[in-house]
Formats: C-alpha cells, sequence, structure tokens
C-alpha cells in the first residue's frame, strides 16, 4: 500500500516529529495533491498539523486562477488551514535577470519561509518524487557534476525541508490520484519539451526504459542514495579538516598551508567551505575556480585571483586568506573609542592587514591614555618576551576577531601564562596583588571574547609564542604617567 511506503520513508529519515507543524507546498498538480490527501492520513498516525500553502505565479492566466481555486478547495475538504499568494513571475524574473524558472522557485521559498516564521511552522514539506530525482540526477551528469550533486535531492534538507514521497514513482502516484478520484489540476507546459528537465522526462528517460534498463528511475535513485551516503562522511571530514586548518579574523577566512597536503577530494571541498563561509552561505565555484586557488598557493605571497560574487582569494606567505571585495568609500572605521556607549578601543584586524604587511601600526585609547603599536614579526626574529614589561608577543595566527582594549566586565575569565585551564578575573587580580581602586581602570587587551593581556601584568597562555609558531604579533602599550 502506497501510504506505508510513504509512512515508512518518513520515518527512515526521520522526517516529521511528534507536535510538528508541517506546511505543504501545493500546487494544485498530481505530486502535491498525491502528497496532501497522503500527509492528511497520516496526520493522527505520527501526530503532527497540516498547513498549506499555494503561489500563483500569474503566468497561465485563468489557468493559474483555477489551480489556485482547487488547491483551495482541496484544504477546504480535507479541513486543512489554506495560504495562498499571487506573484507576477514575469516581473520579478525581469527585475532580478534571472530566468522564469528561477524566479519561481524563489518566490515560492521567500513565501513559504516567510509563512514559516510567522505561523511558527516546523518543517516545509516538497513533492519532489522518485522520476524527479533520477531527472535531477541525469541533468547533473550532463553539466558534469562531482559527488555532491550525484547524491541528486536530499530526503531532508537542514532540519525544515523535507520531501515524503521522494521514493515513490510517477506511476504510483498517478495510481493513487485514479484510485482515491483527486482530479488534480495539470500544468500543459510539463507536457512540452521546451525545458531541459522535461525533455529528461519526455525524450531521454523513455528511451533509456525501452533500449538499456526498463527500471532505469530506480537505478538513478538508488545510485543517489549510495552517493549521499558517501556524502554525508565526507562532509564530517570536511567539517574535521576545516576546524583544524582554517580560521577567521574579522571577515577574512585563512586556509593554513597544511590545508594544501591534503587528498585533493577534501583540498576541494575545505576551499569551497572557506568561500562560502566569507560570503555568508554557499558560493557558487566550481572546479575551475578551486583549481586556480590551488595554484595561487604555489605562487608568491601577494598574488591574488578574484572569484564570482566579489570574493578574492590572496597568497600571504604560502597560506590563502579569502575576503569580500568592498567599496573603499564605505570601509568601516578602524578605530572606534570616545564612545560614551563603548569606551574603549577597538582595532578591526581585517582592516590594517595591509599597513601591518608594510610595518608598525600606531592607535591612541582616549580612555586609557595609551599608545598602541602593533607590529608583525617572524619568528626568527631574536625576541626575548620576559625583557619587557610593555611590549608582548603573540602567536598571530591563534588571534581570532577584533582588538579591544577594555576594562573587565561581569563573566571575565583569564588563562594565565603556563598555568592549565581558566580563573575568574577577580581570583588572577587577587592572586597579582592588584589593588581593588586599580581594577575597575586597568586595561584590558582581548582578542575577540578572550582575554589575551591585563596590561602591565601576565599574558594568556592561549596566545603564546611556542615552538609551532610562524609569525608574532608583537604589541606596544604605552600609557601616559597620571599628573
Amino acid at each position: 500500500m502506497l501510504i506505508n511506503k510513504v509512512l515508512n520513508y518518513i520515518l527512515e529519515n526521520k522526517m516529521i516529529t511528534k507536535g510538528d507543524k508541517v506546511l505543504i507546498a501545493l500546487s494544485g498538480g498530481p505530486d502535491s495533491v498525491a502528497m496532501t490527501h497522503i500527509l492528511y492520513q497520516l496526520q493522527s498516525k505520527l501526530d503532527f498539523t497540516c498547513y498549506a500553502a499555494h503561489v500563483n505565479h500569474c503566468l497561465r492566466g485563468e489557468e493559474a486562477d483555477k489551480d489556485e481555486a482547487y488547491a483551495s478547495d482541496l484544504c477546504k475538504s480535507l479541513n486543512i488551514p489554506f495560504y495562498s499568494k499571487r506573484i507576477d513571475i514575469n516581473a520579478l524574473a525581469k527585475a532580478r535577470s534571472i530566468s522564469h524558472e528561477m524566479a519561481g522557485r524563489e518566490a515560492r521559498y521567500e513565501f513559504f519561509n516567510n509563512l514559516r516564521v510567522k505561523l511558527k511552522l516546523d518543517k516545509i514539506a516538497l513533492a519532489h518524487n522518485a522520476n524527479d530525482q533520477a531527472e535531477t540526477i541525469l541533468m547533473r551528469i550532463m553539466r558534469g557534476t562531482g559527488l555532491e550533486g550525484l547524491g541528486g535531492i536530499q530526503a531532508v534538507r537542514e532540519g525544515v525541508i523535507i520531501r515524503p514521497i521522494l521514493s515513490i514513482t510517477r506511476e504510483e502516484i498517478e495510481e493513487y490520484i485514479s484510485s482515491n478520484s483527486l482530479q488534480p489540476r495539470v500544468d500543459k507546459t510539463n507536457l512540452q519539451d521546451i525545458y531541459t528537465r522535461n525533455k529528461i522526462r519526455l525524450k531521454l528517460i523513455p528511451y533509456m526504459k525501452e533500449n538499456f534498463n526498463e527500471e532505469i528511475i530506480s537505478a538513478l535513485c538508488r545510485l543517489g542514495e549510495l552517493v549521499e551516503a558517501d556524502n554525508e562522511y565526507l562532509q564530517l571530514e570536511v567539517e574535521n579538516k576545516y576546524q583544524e586548518l582554517s580560521r577567521q579574523v574579522g571577515g577574512r577566512v585563512y586556509l593554513s598551508t597544511d590545508t594544501f597536503n591534503l587528498h585533493i577530494s577534501l583540498l576541494r571541498r575545505v576551499i569551497k567551505k572557506a568561500c562560502g563561509s566569507v560570503k555568508g552561505n554557499e558560493l557558487n565555484i566550481n572546479k575551475q575556480h578551486i583549481d586556480s586557488i590551488i595554484e595561487l598557493q604555489s605562487l608568491g605571497t601577494g598574488k591574488a585571483i578574484t572569484l564570482p560574487e566579489g570574493i578574492r582569494a590572496i597568497n600571504e606567505y604560502g597560506e590563502i586568506y579569502f575576503t569580500k571585495i568592498e567599496d573603499k568609500r564605505n570601509k568601516i572605521n578602524k578605530i572606534q573609542d570616545n564612545s560614551k556607549e563603548c569606551n574603549e578601543l577597538i582595532i578591526k584586524l581585517v582592516d590594517i592587514m595591509d599597513e601591518l604587511q608594510r610595518g608598525a601600526v600606531n592607535f591612541y585609547s582616549q580612555r586609557y591614555k595609551a599608545s598602541l603599536t602593533l607590529k608583525l614579526i617572524e619568528k626568527e626574529t631574536d625576541i626575548n618576551p620576559k625583557s619587557f614589561r610593555n611590549i608582548k608577543f603573540f602567536d598571530f595566527h591563534k588571534i581570532k576577531g577584533d582588538i579591544s582594549l577594555r576594562s573587565r566586565k561581569e563573566g571575565d575569565r583569564f588563562n594565565p601564562l603556563g598555568i592549565k585551564g581558566s580563573k575568574k578575573i577577580k581570583d588572577v587580580f587577587i592572586d597579582l596583588k592588584i589593588p581593588r581602586e586599580k581594577r575597575e581602570e586597568l586595561p584590558l587587551l582581548c582578542f575577540g571574547e578572550d582575554i589575551a593581556w591585563i596590561v602591565g601584568y601576565r599574558i594568556s597562555d592561549k596566545f603564546k609564542v611556542d615552538e609551532k609558531t610562524t609569525k608574532i604579533l608583537q604589541i606596544n602599550i604605552e600609557r601616559e604617567e597620571k599628573k
């Protein structure tokens, strides 16, 4: 029985949990109508609630209006809350300079996500089926995809998008529709070979069935399942290596030189993740872009390439860092101090990297009446960290986030040099015999949220220079004498 097949697929993929509110994407076509009818019947068994949403693309005139009316009537008959929206896809595609297909997809996802937030829904159910999966895999093969593409359509994406009928074929759906007298709407454009997917559906797959494998749909779906399992394992390895070999400084993401010793399969994925981290979501880069980045690492420092969507990759002494290309006119001020709100000096490290490469950089804090000088030096430089009270040295590659100078705040902890673990800053002040009246005014140099230096006293073990250090940040803090 088809409904049991869908139920088992939902359970196997942990799509729906008890108490979930599930939004059904209901176009009015056979696939979404069958899914709606099946999920409606599974509500009590799985203890979840159905909602439905429809987008009228305004592309097919009266036919599109009839699709919307049918979807509304179906939901009324099943007592499912229904929401619809009309969007001029022609105008949207033109405004965004994208295809009608892409504009329609973006409009649907935006509407569904807005409803999810507004109604506090848990899942969005899409009606992709096994034939859609097979068509997708074939399309990607023809475009020269990698393993990620061969995995096809995911049953569950980001814990929100679910595809309950991905395991059933179009033939099974048609039989279910007929036996339940559902009479869905049919978009006639799906019967015309005017799009690549339609050509695959109407010409290529029937040809493959007749001449090579009658079970081509099942075979391609099986390929997708096997590859997806391998992808999941690879992605775990990528996450581990990315955490180990990357660091973020302001808006830049650095990949260490050791990254480029990885197996090419992991290396390409780590590079792609780094690019995406700078952009904030997945960056559309291909093999050619990634190979250019790998080649860049073998070139001299200062060499750079520009990637899609305003991302730039730059070689810095064998490391590769990725950054957004910004309009210098909109560049934020690298120093924020003297404000009543923050009362602290904040140095945006990402904004002074070029200056640091050329020499020392100077700052001044009005609150603490202190001058700061930052300088990058190589590990081979002859230094004696114990020789200077007002000059300290830190492993540059351990620094994450902005550099700030501030006073202590509630919850502060510190990891004193040579001591394992952290202590409350209050206890450290007591250990150092710092007078109570000086504690509130004592400047703390911080890297991100971590205290790196209790100025005039101790530095943190977390940022110490050790045998693995290759680049050192020297910081000199000179304070004015009180009159």
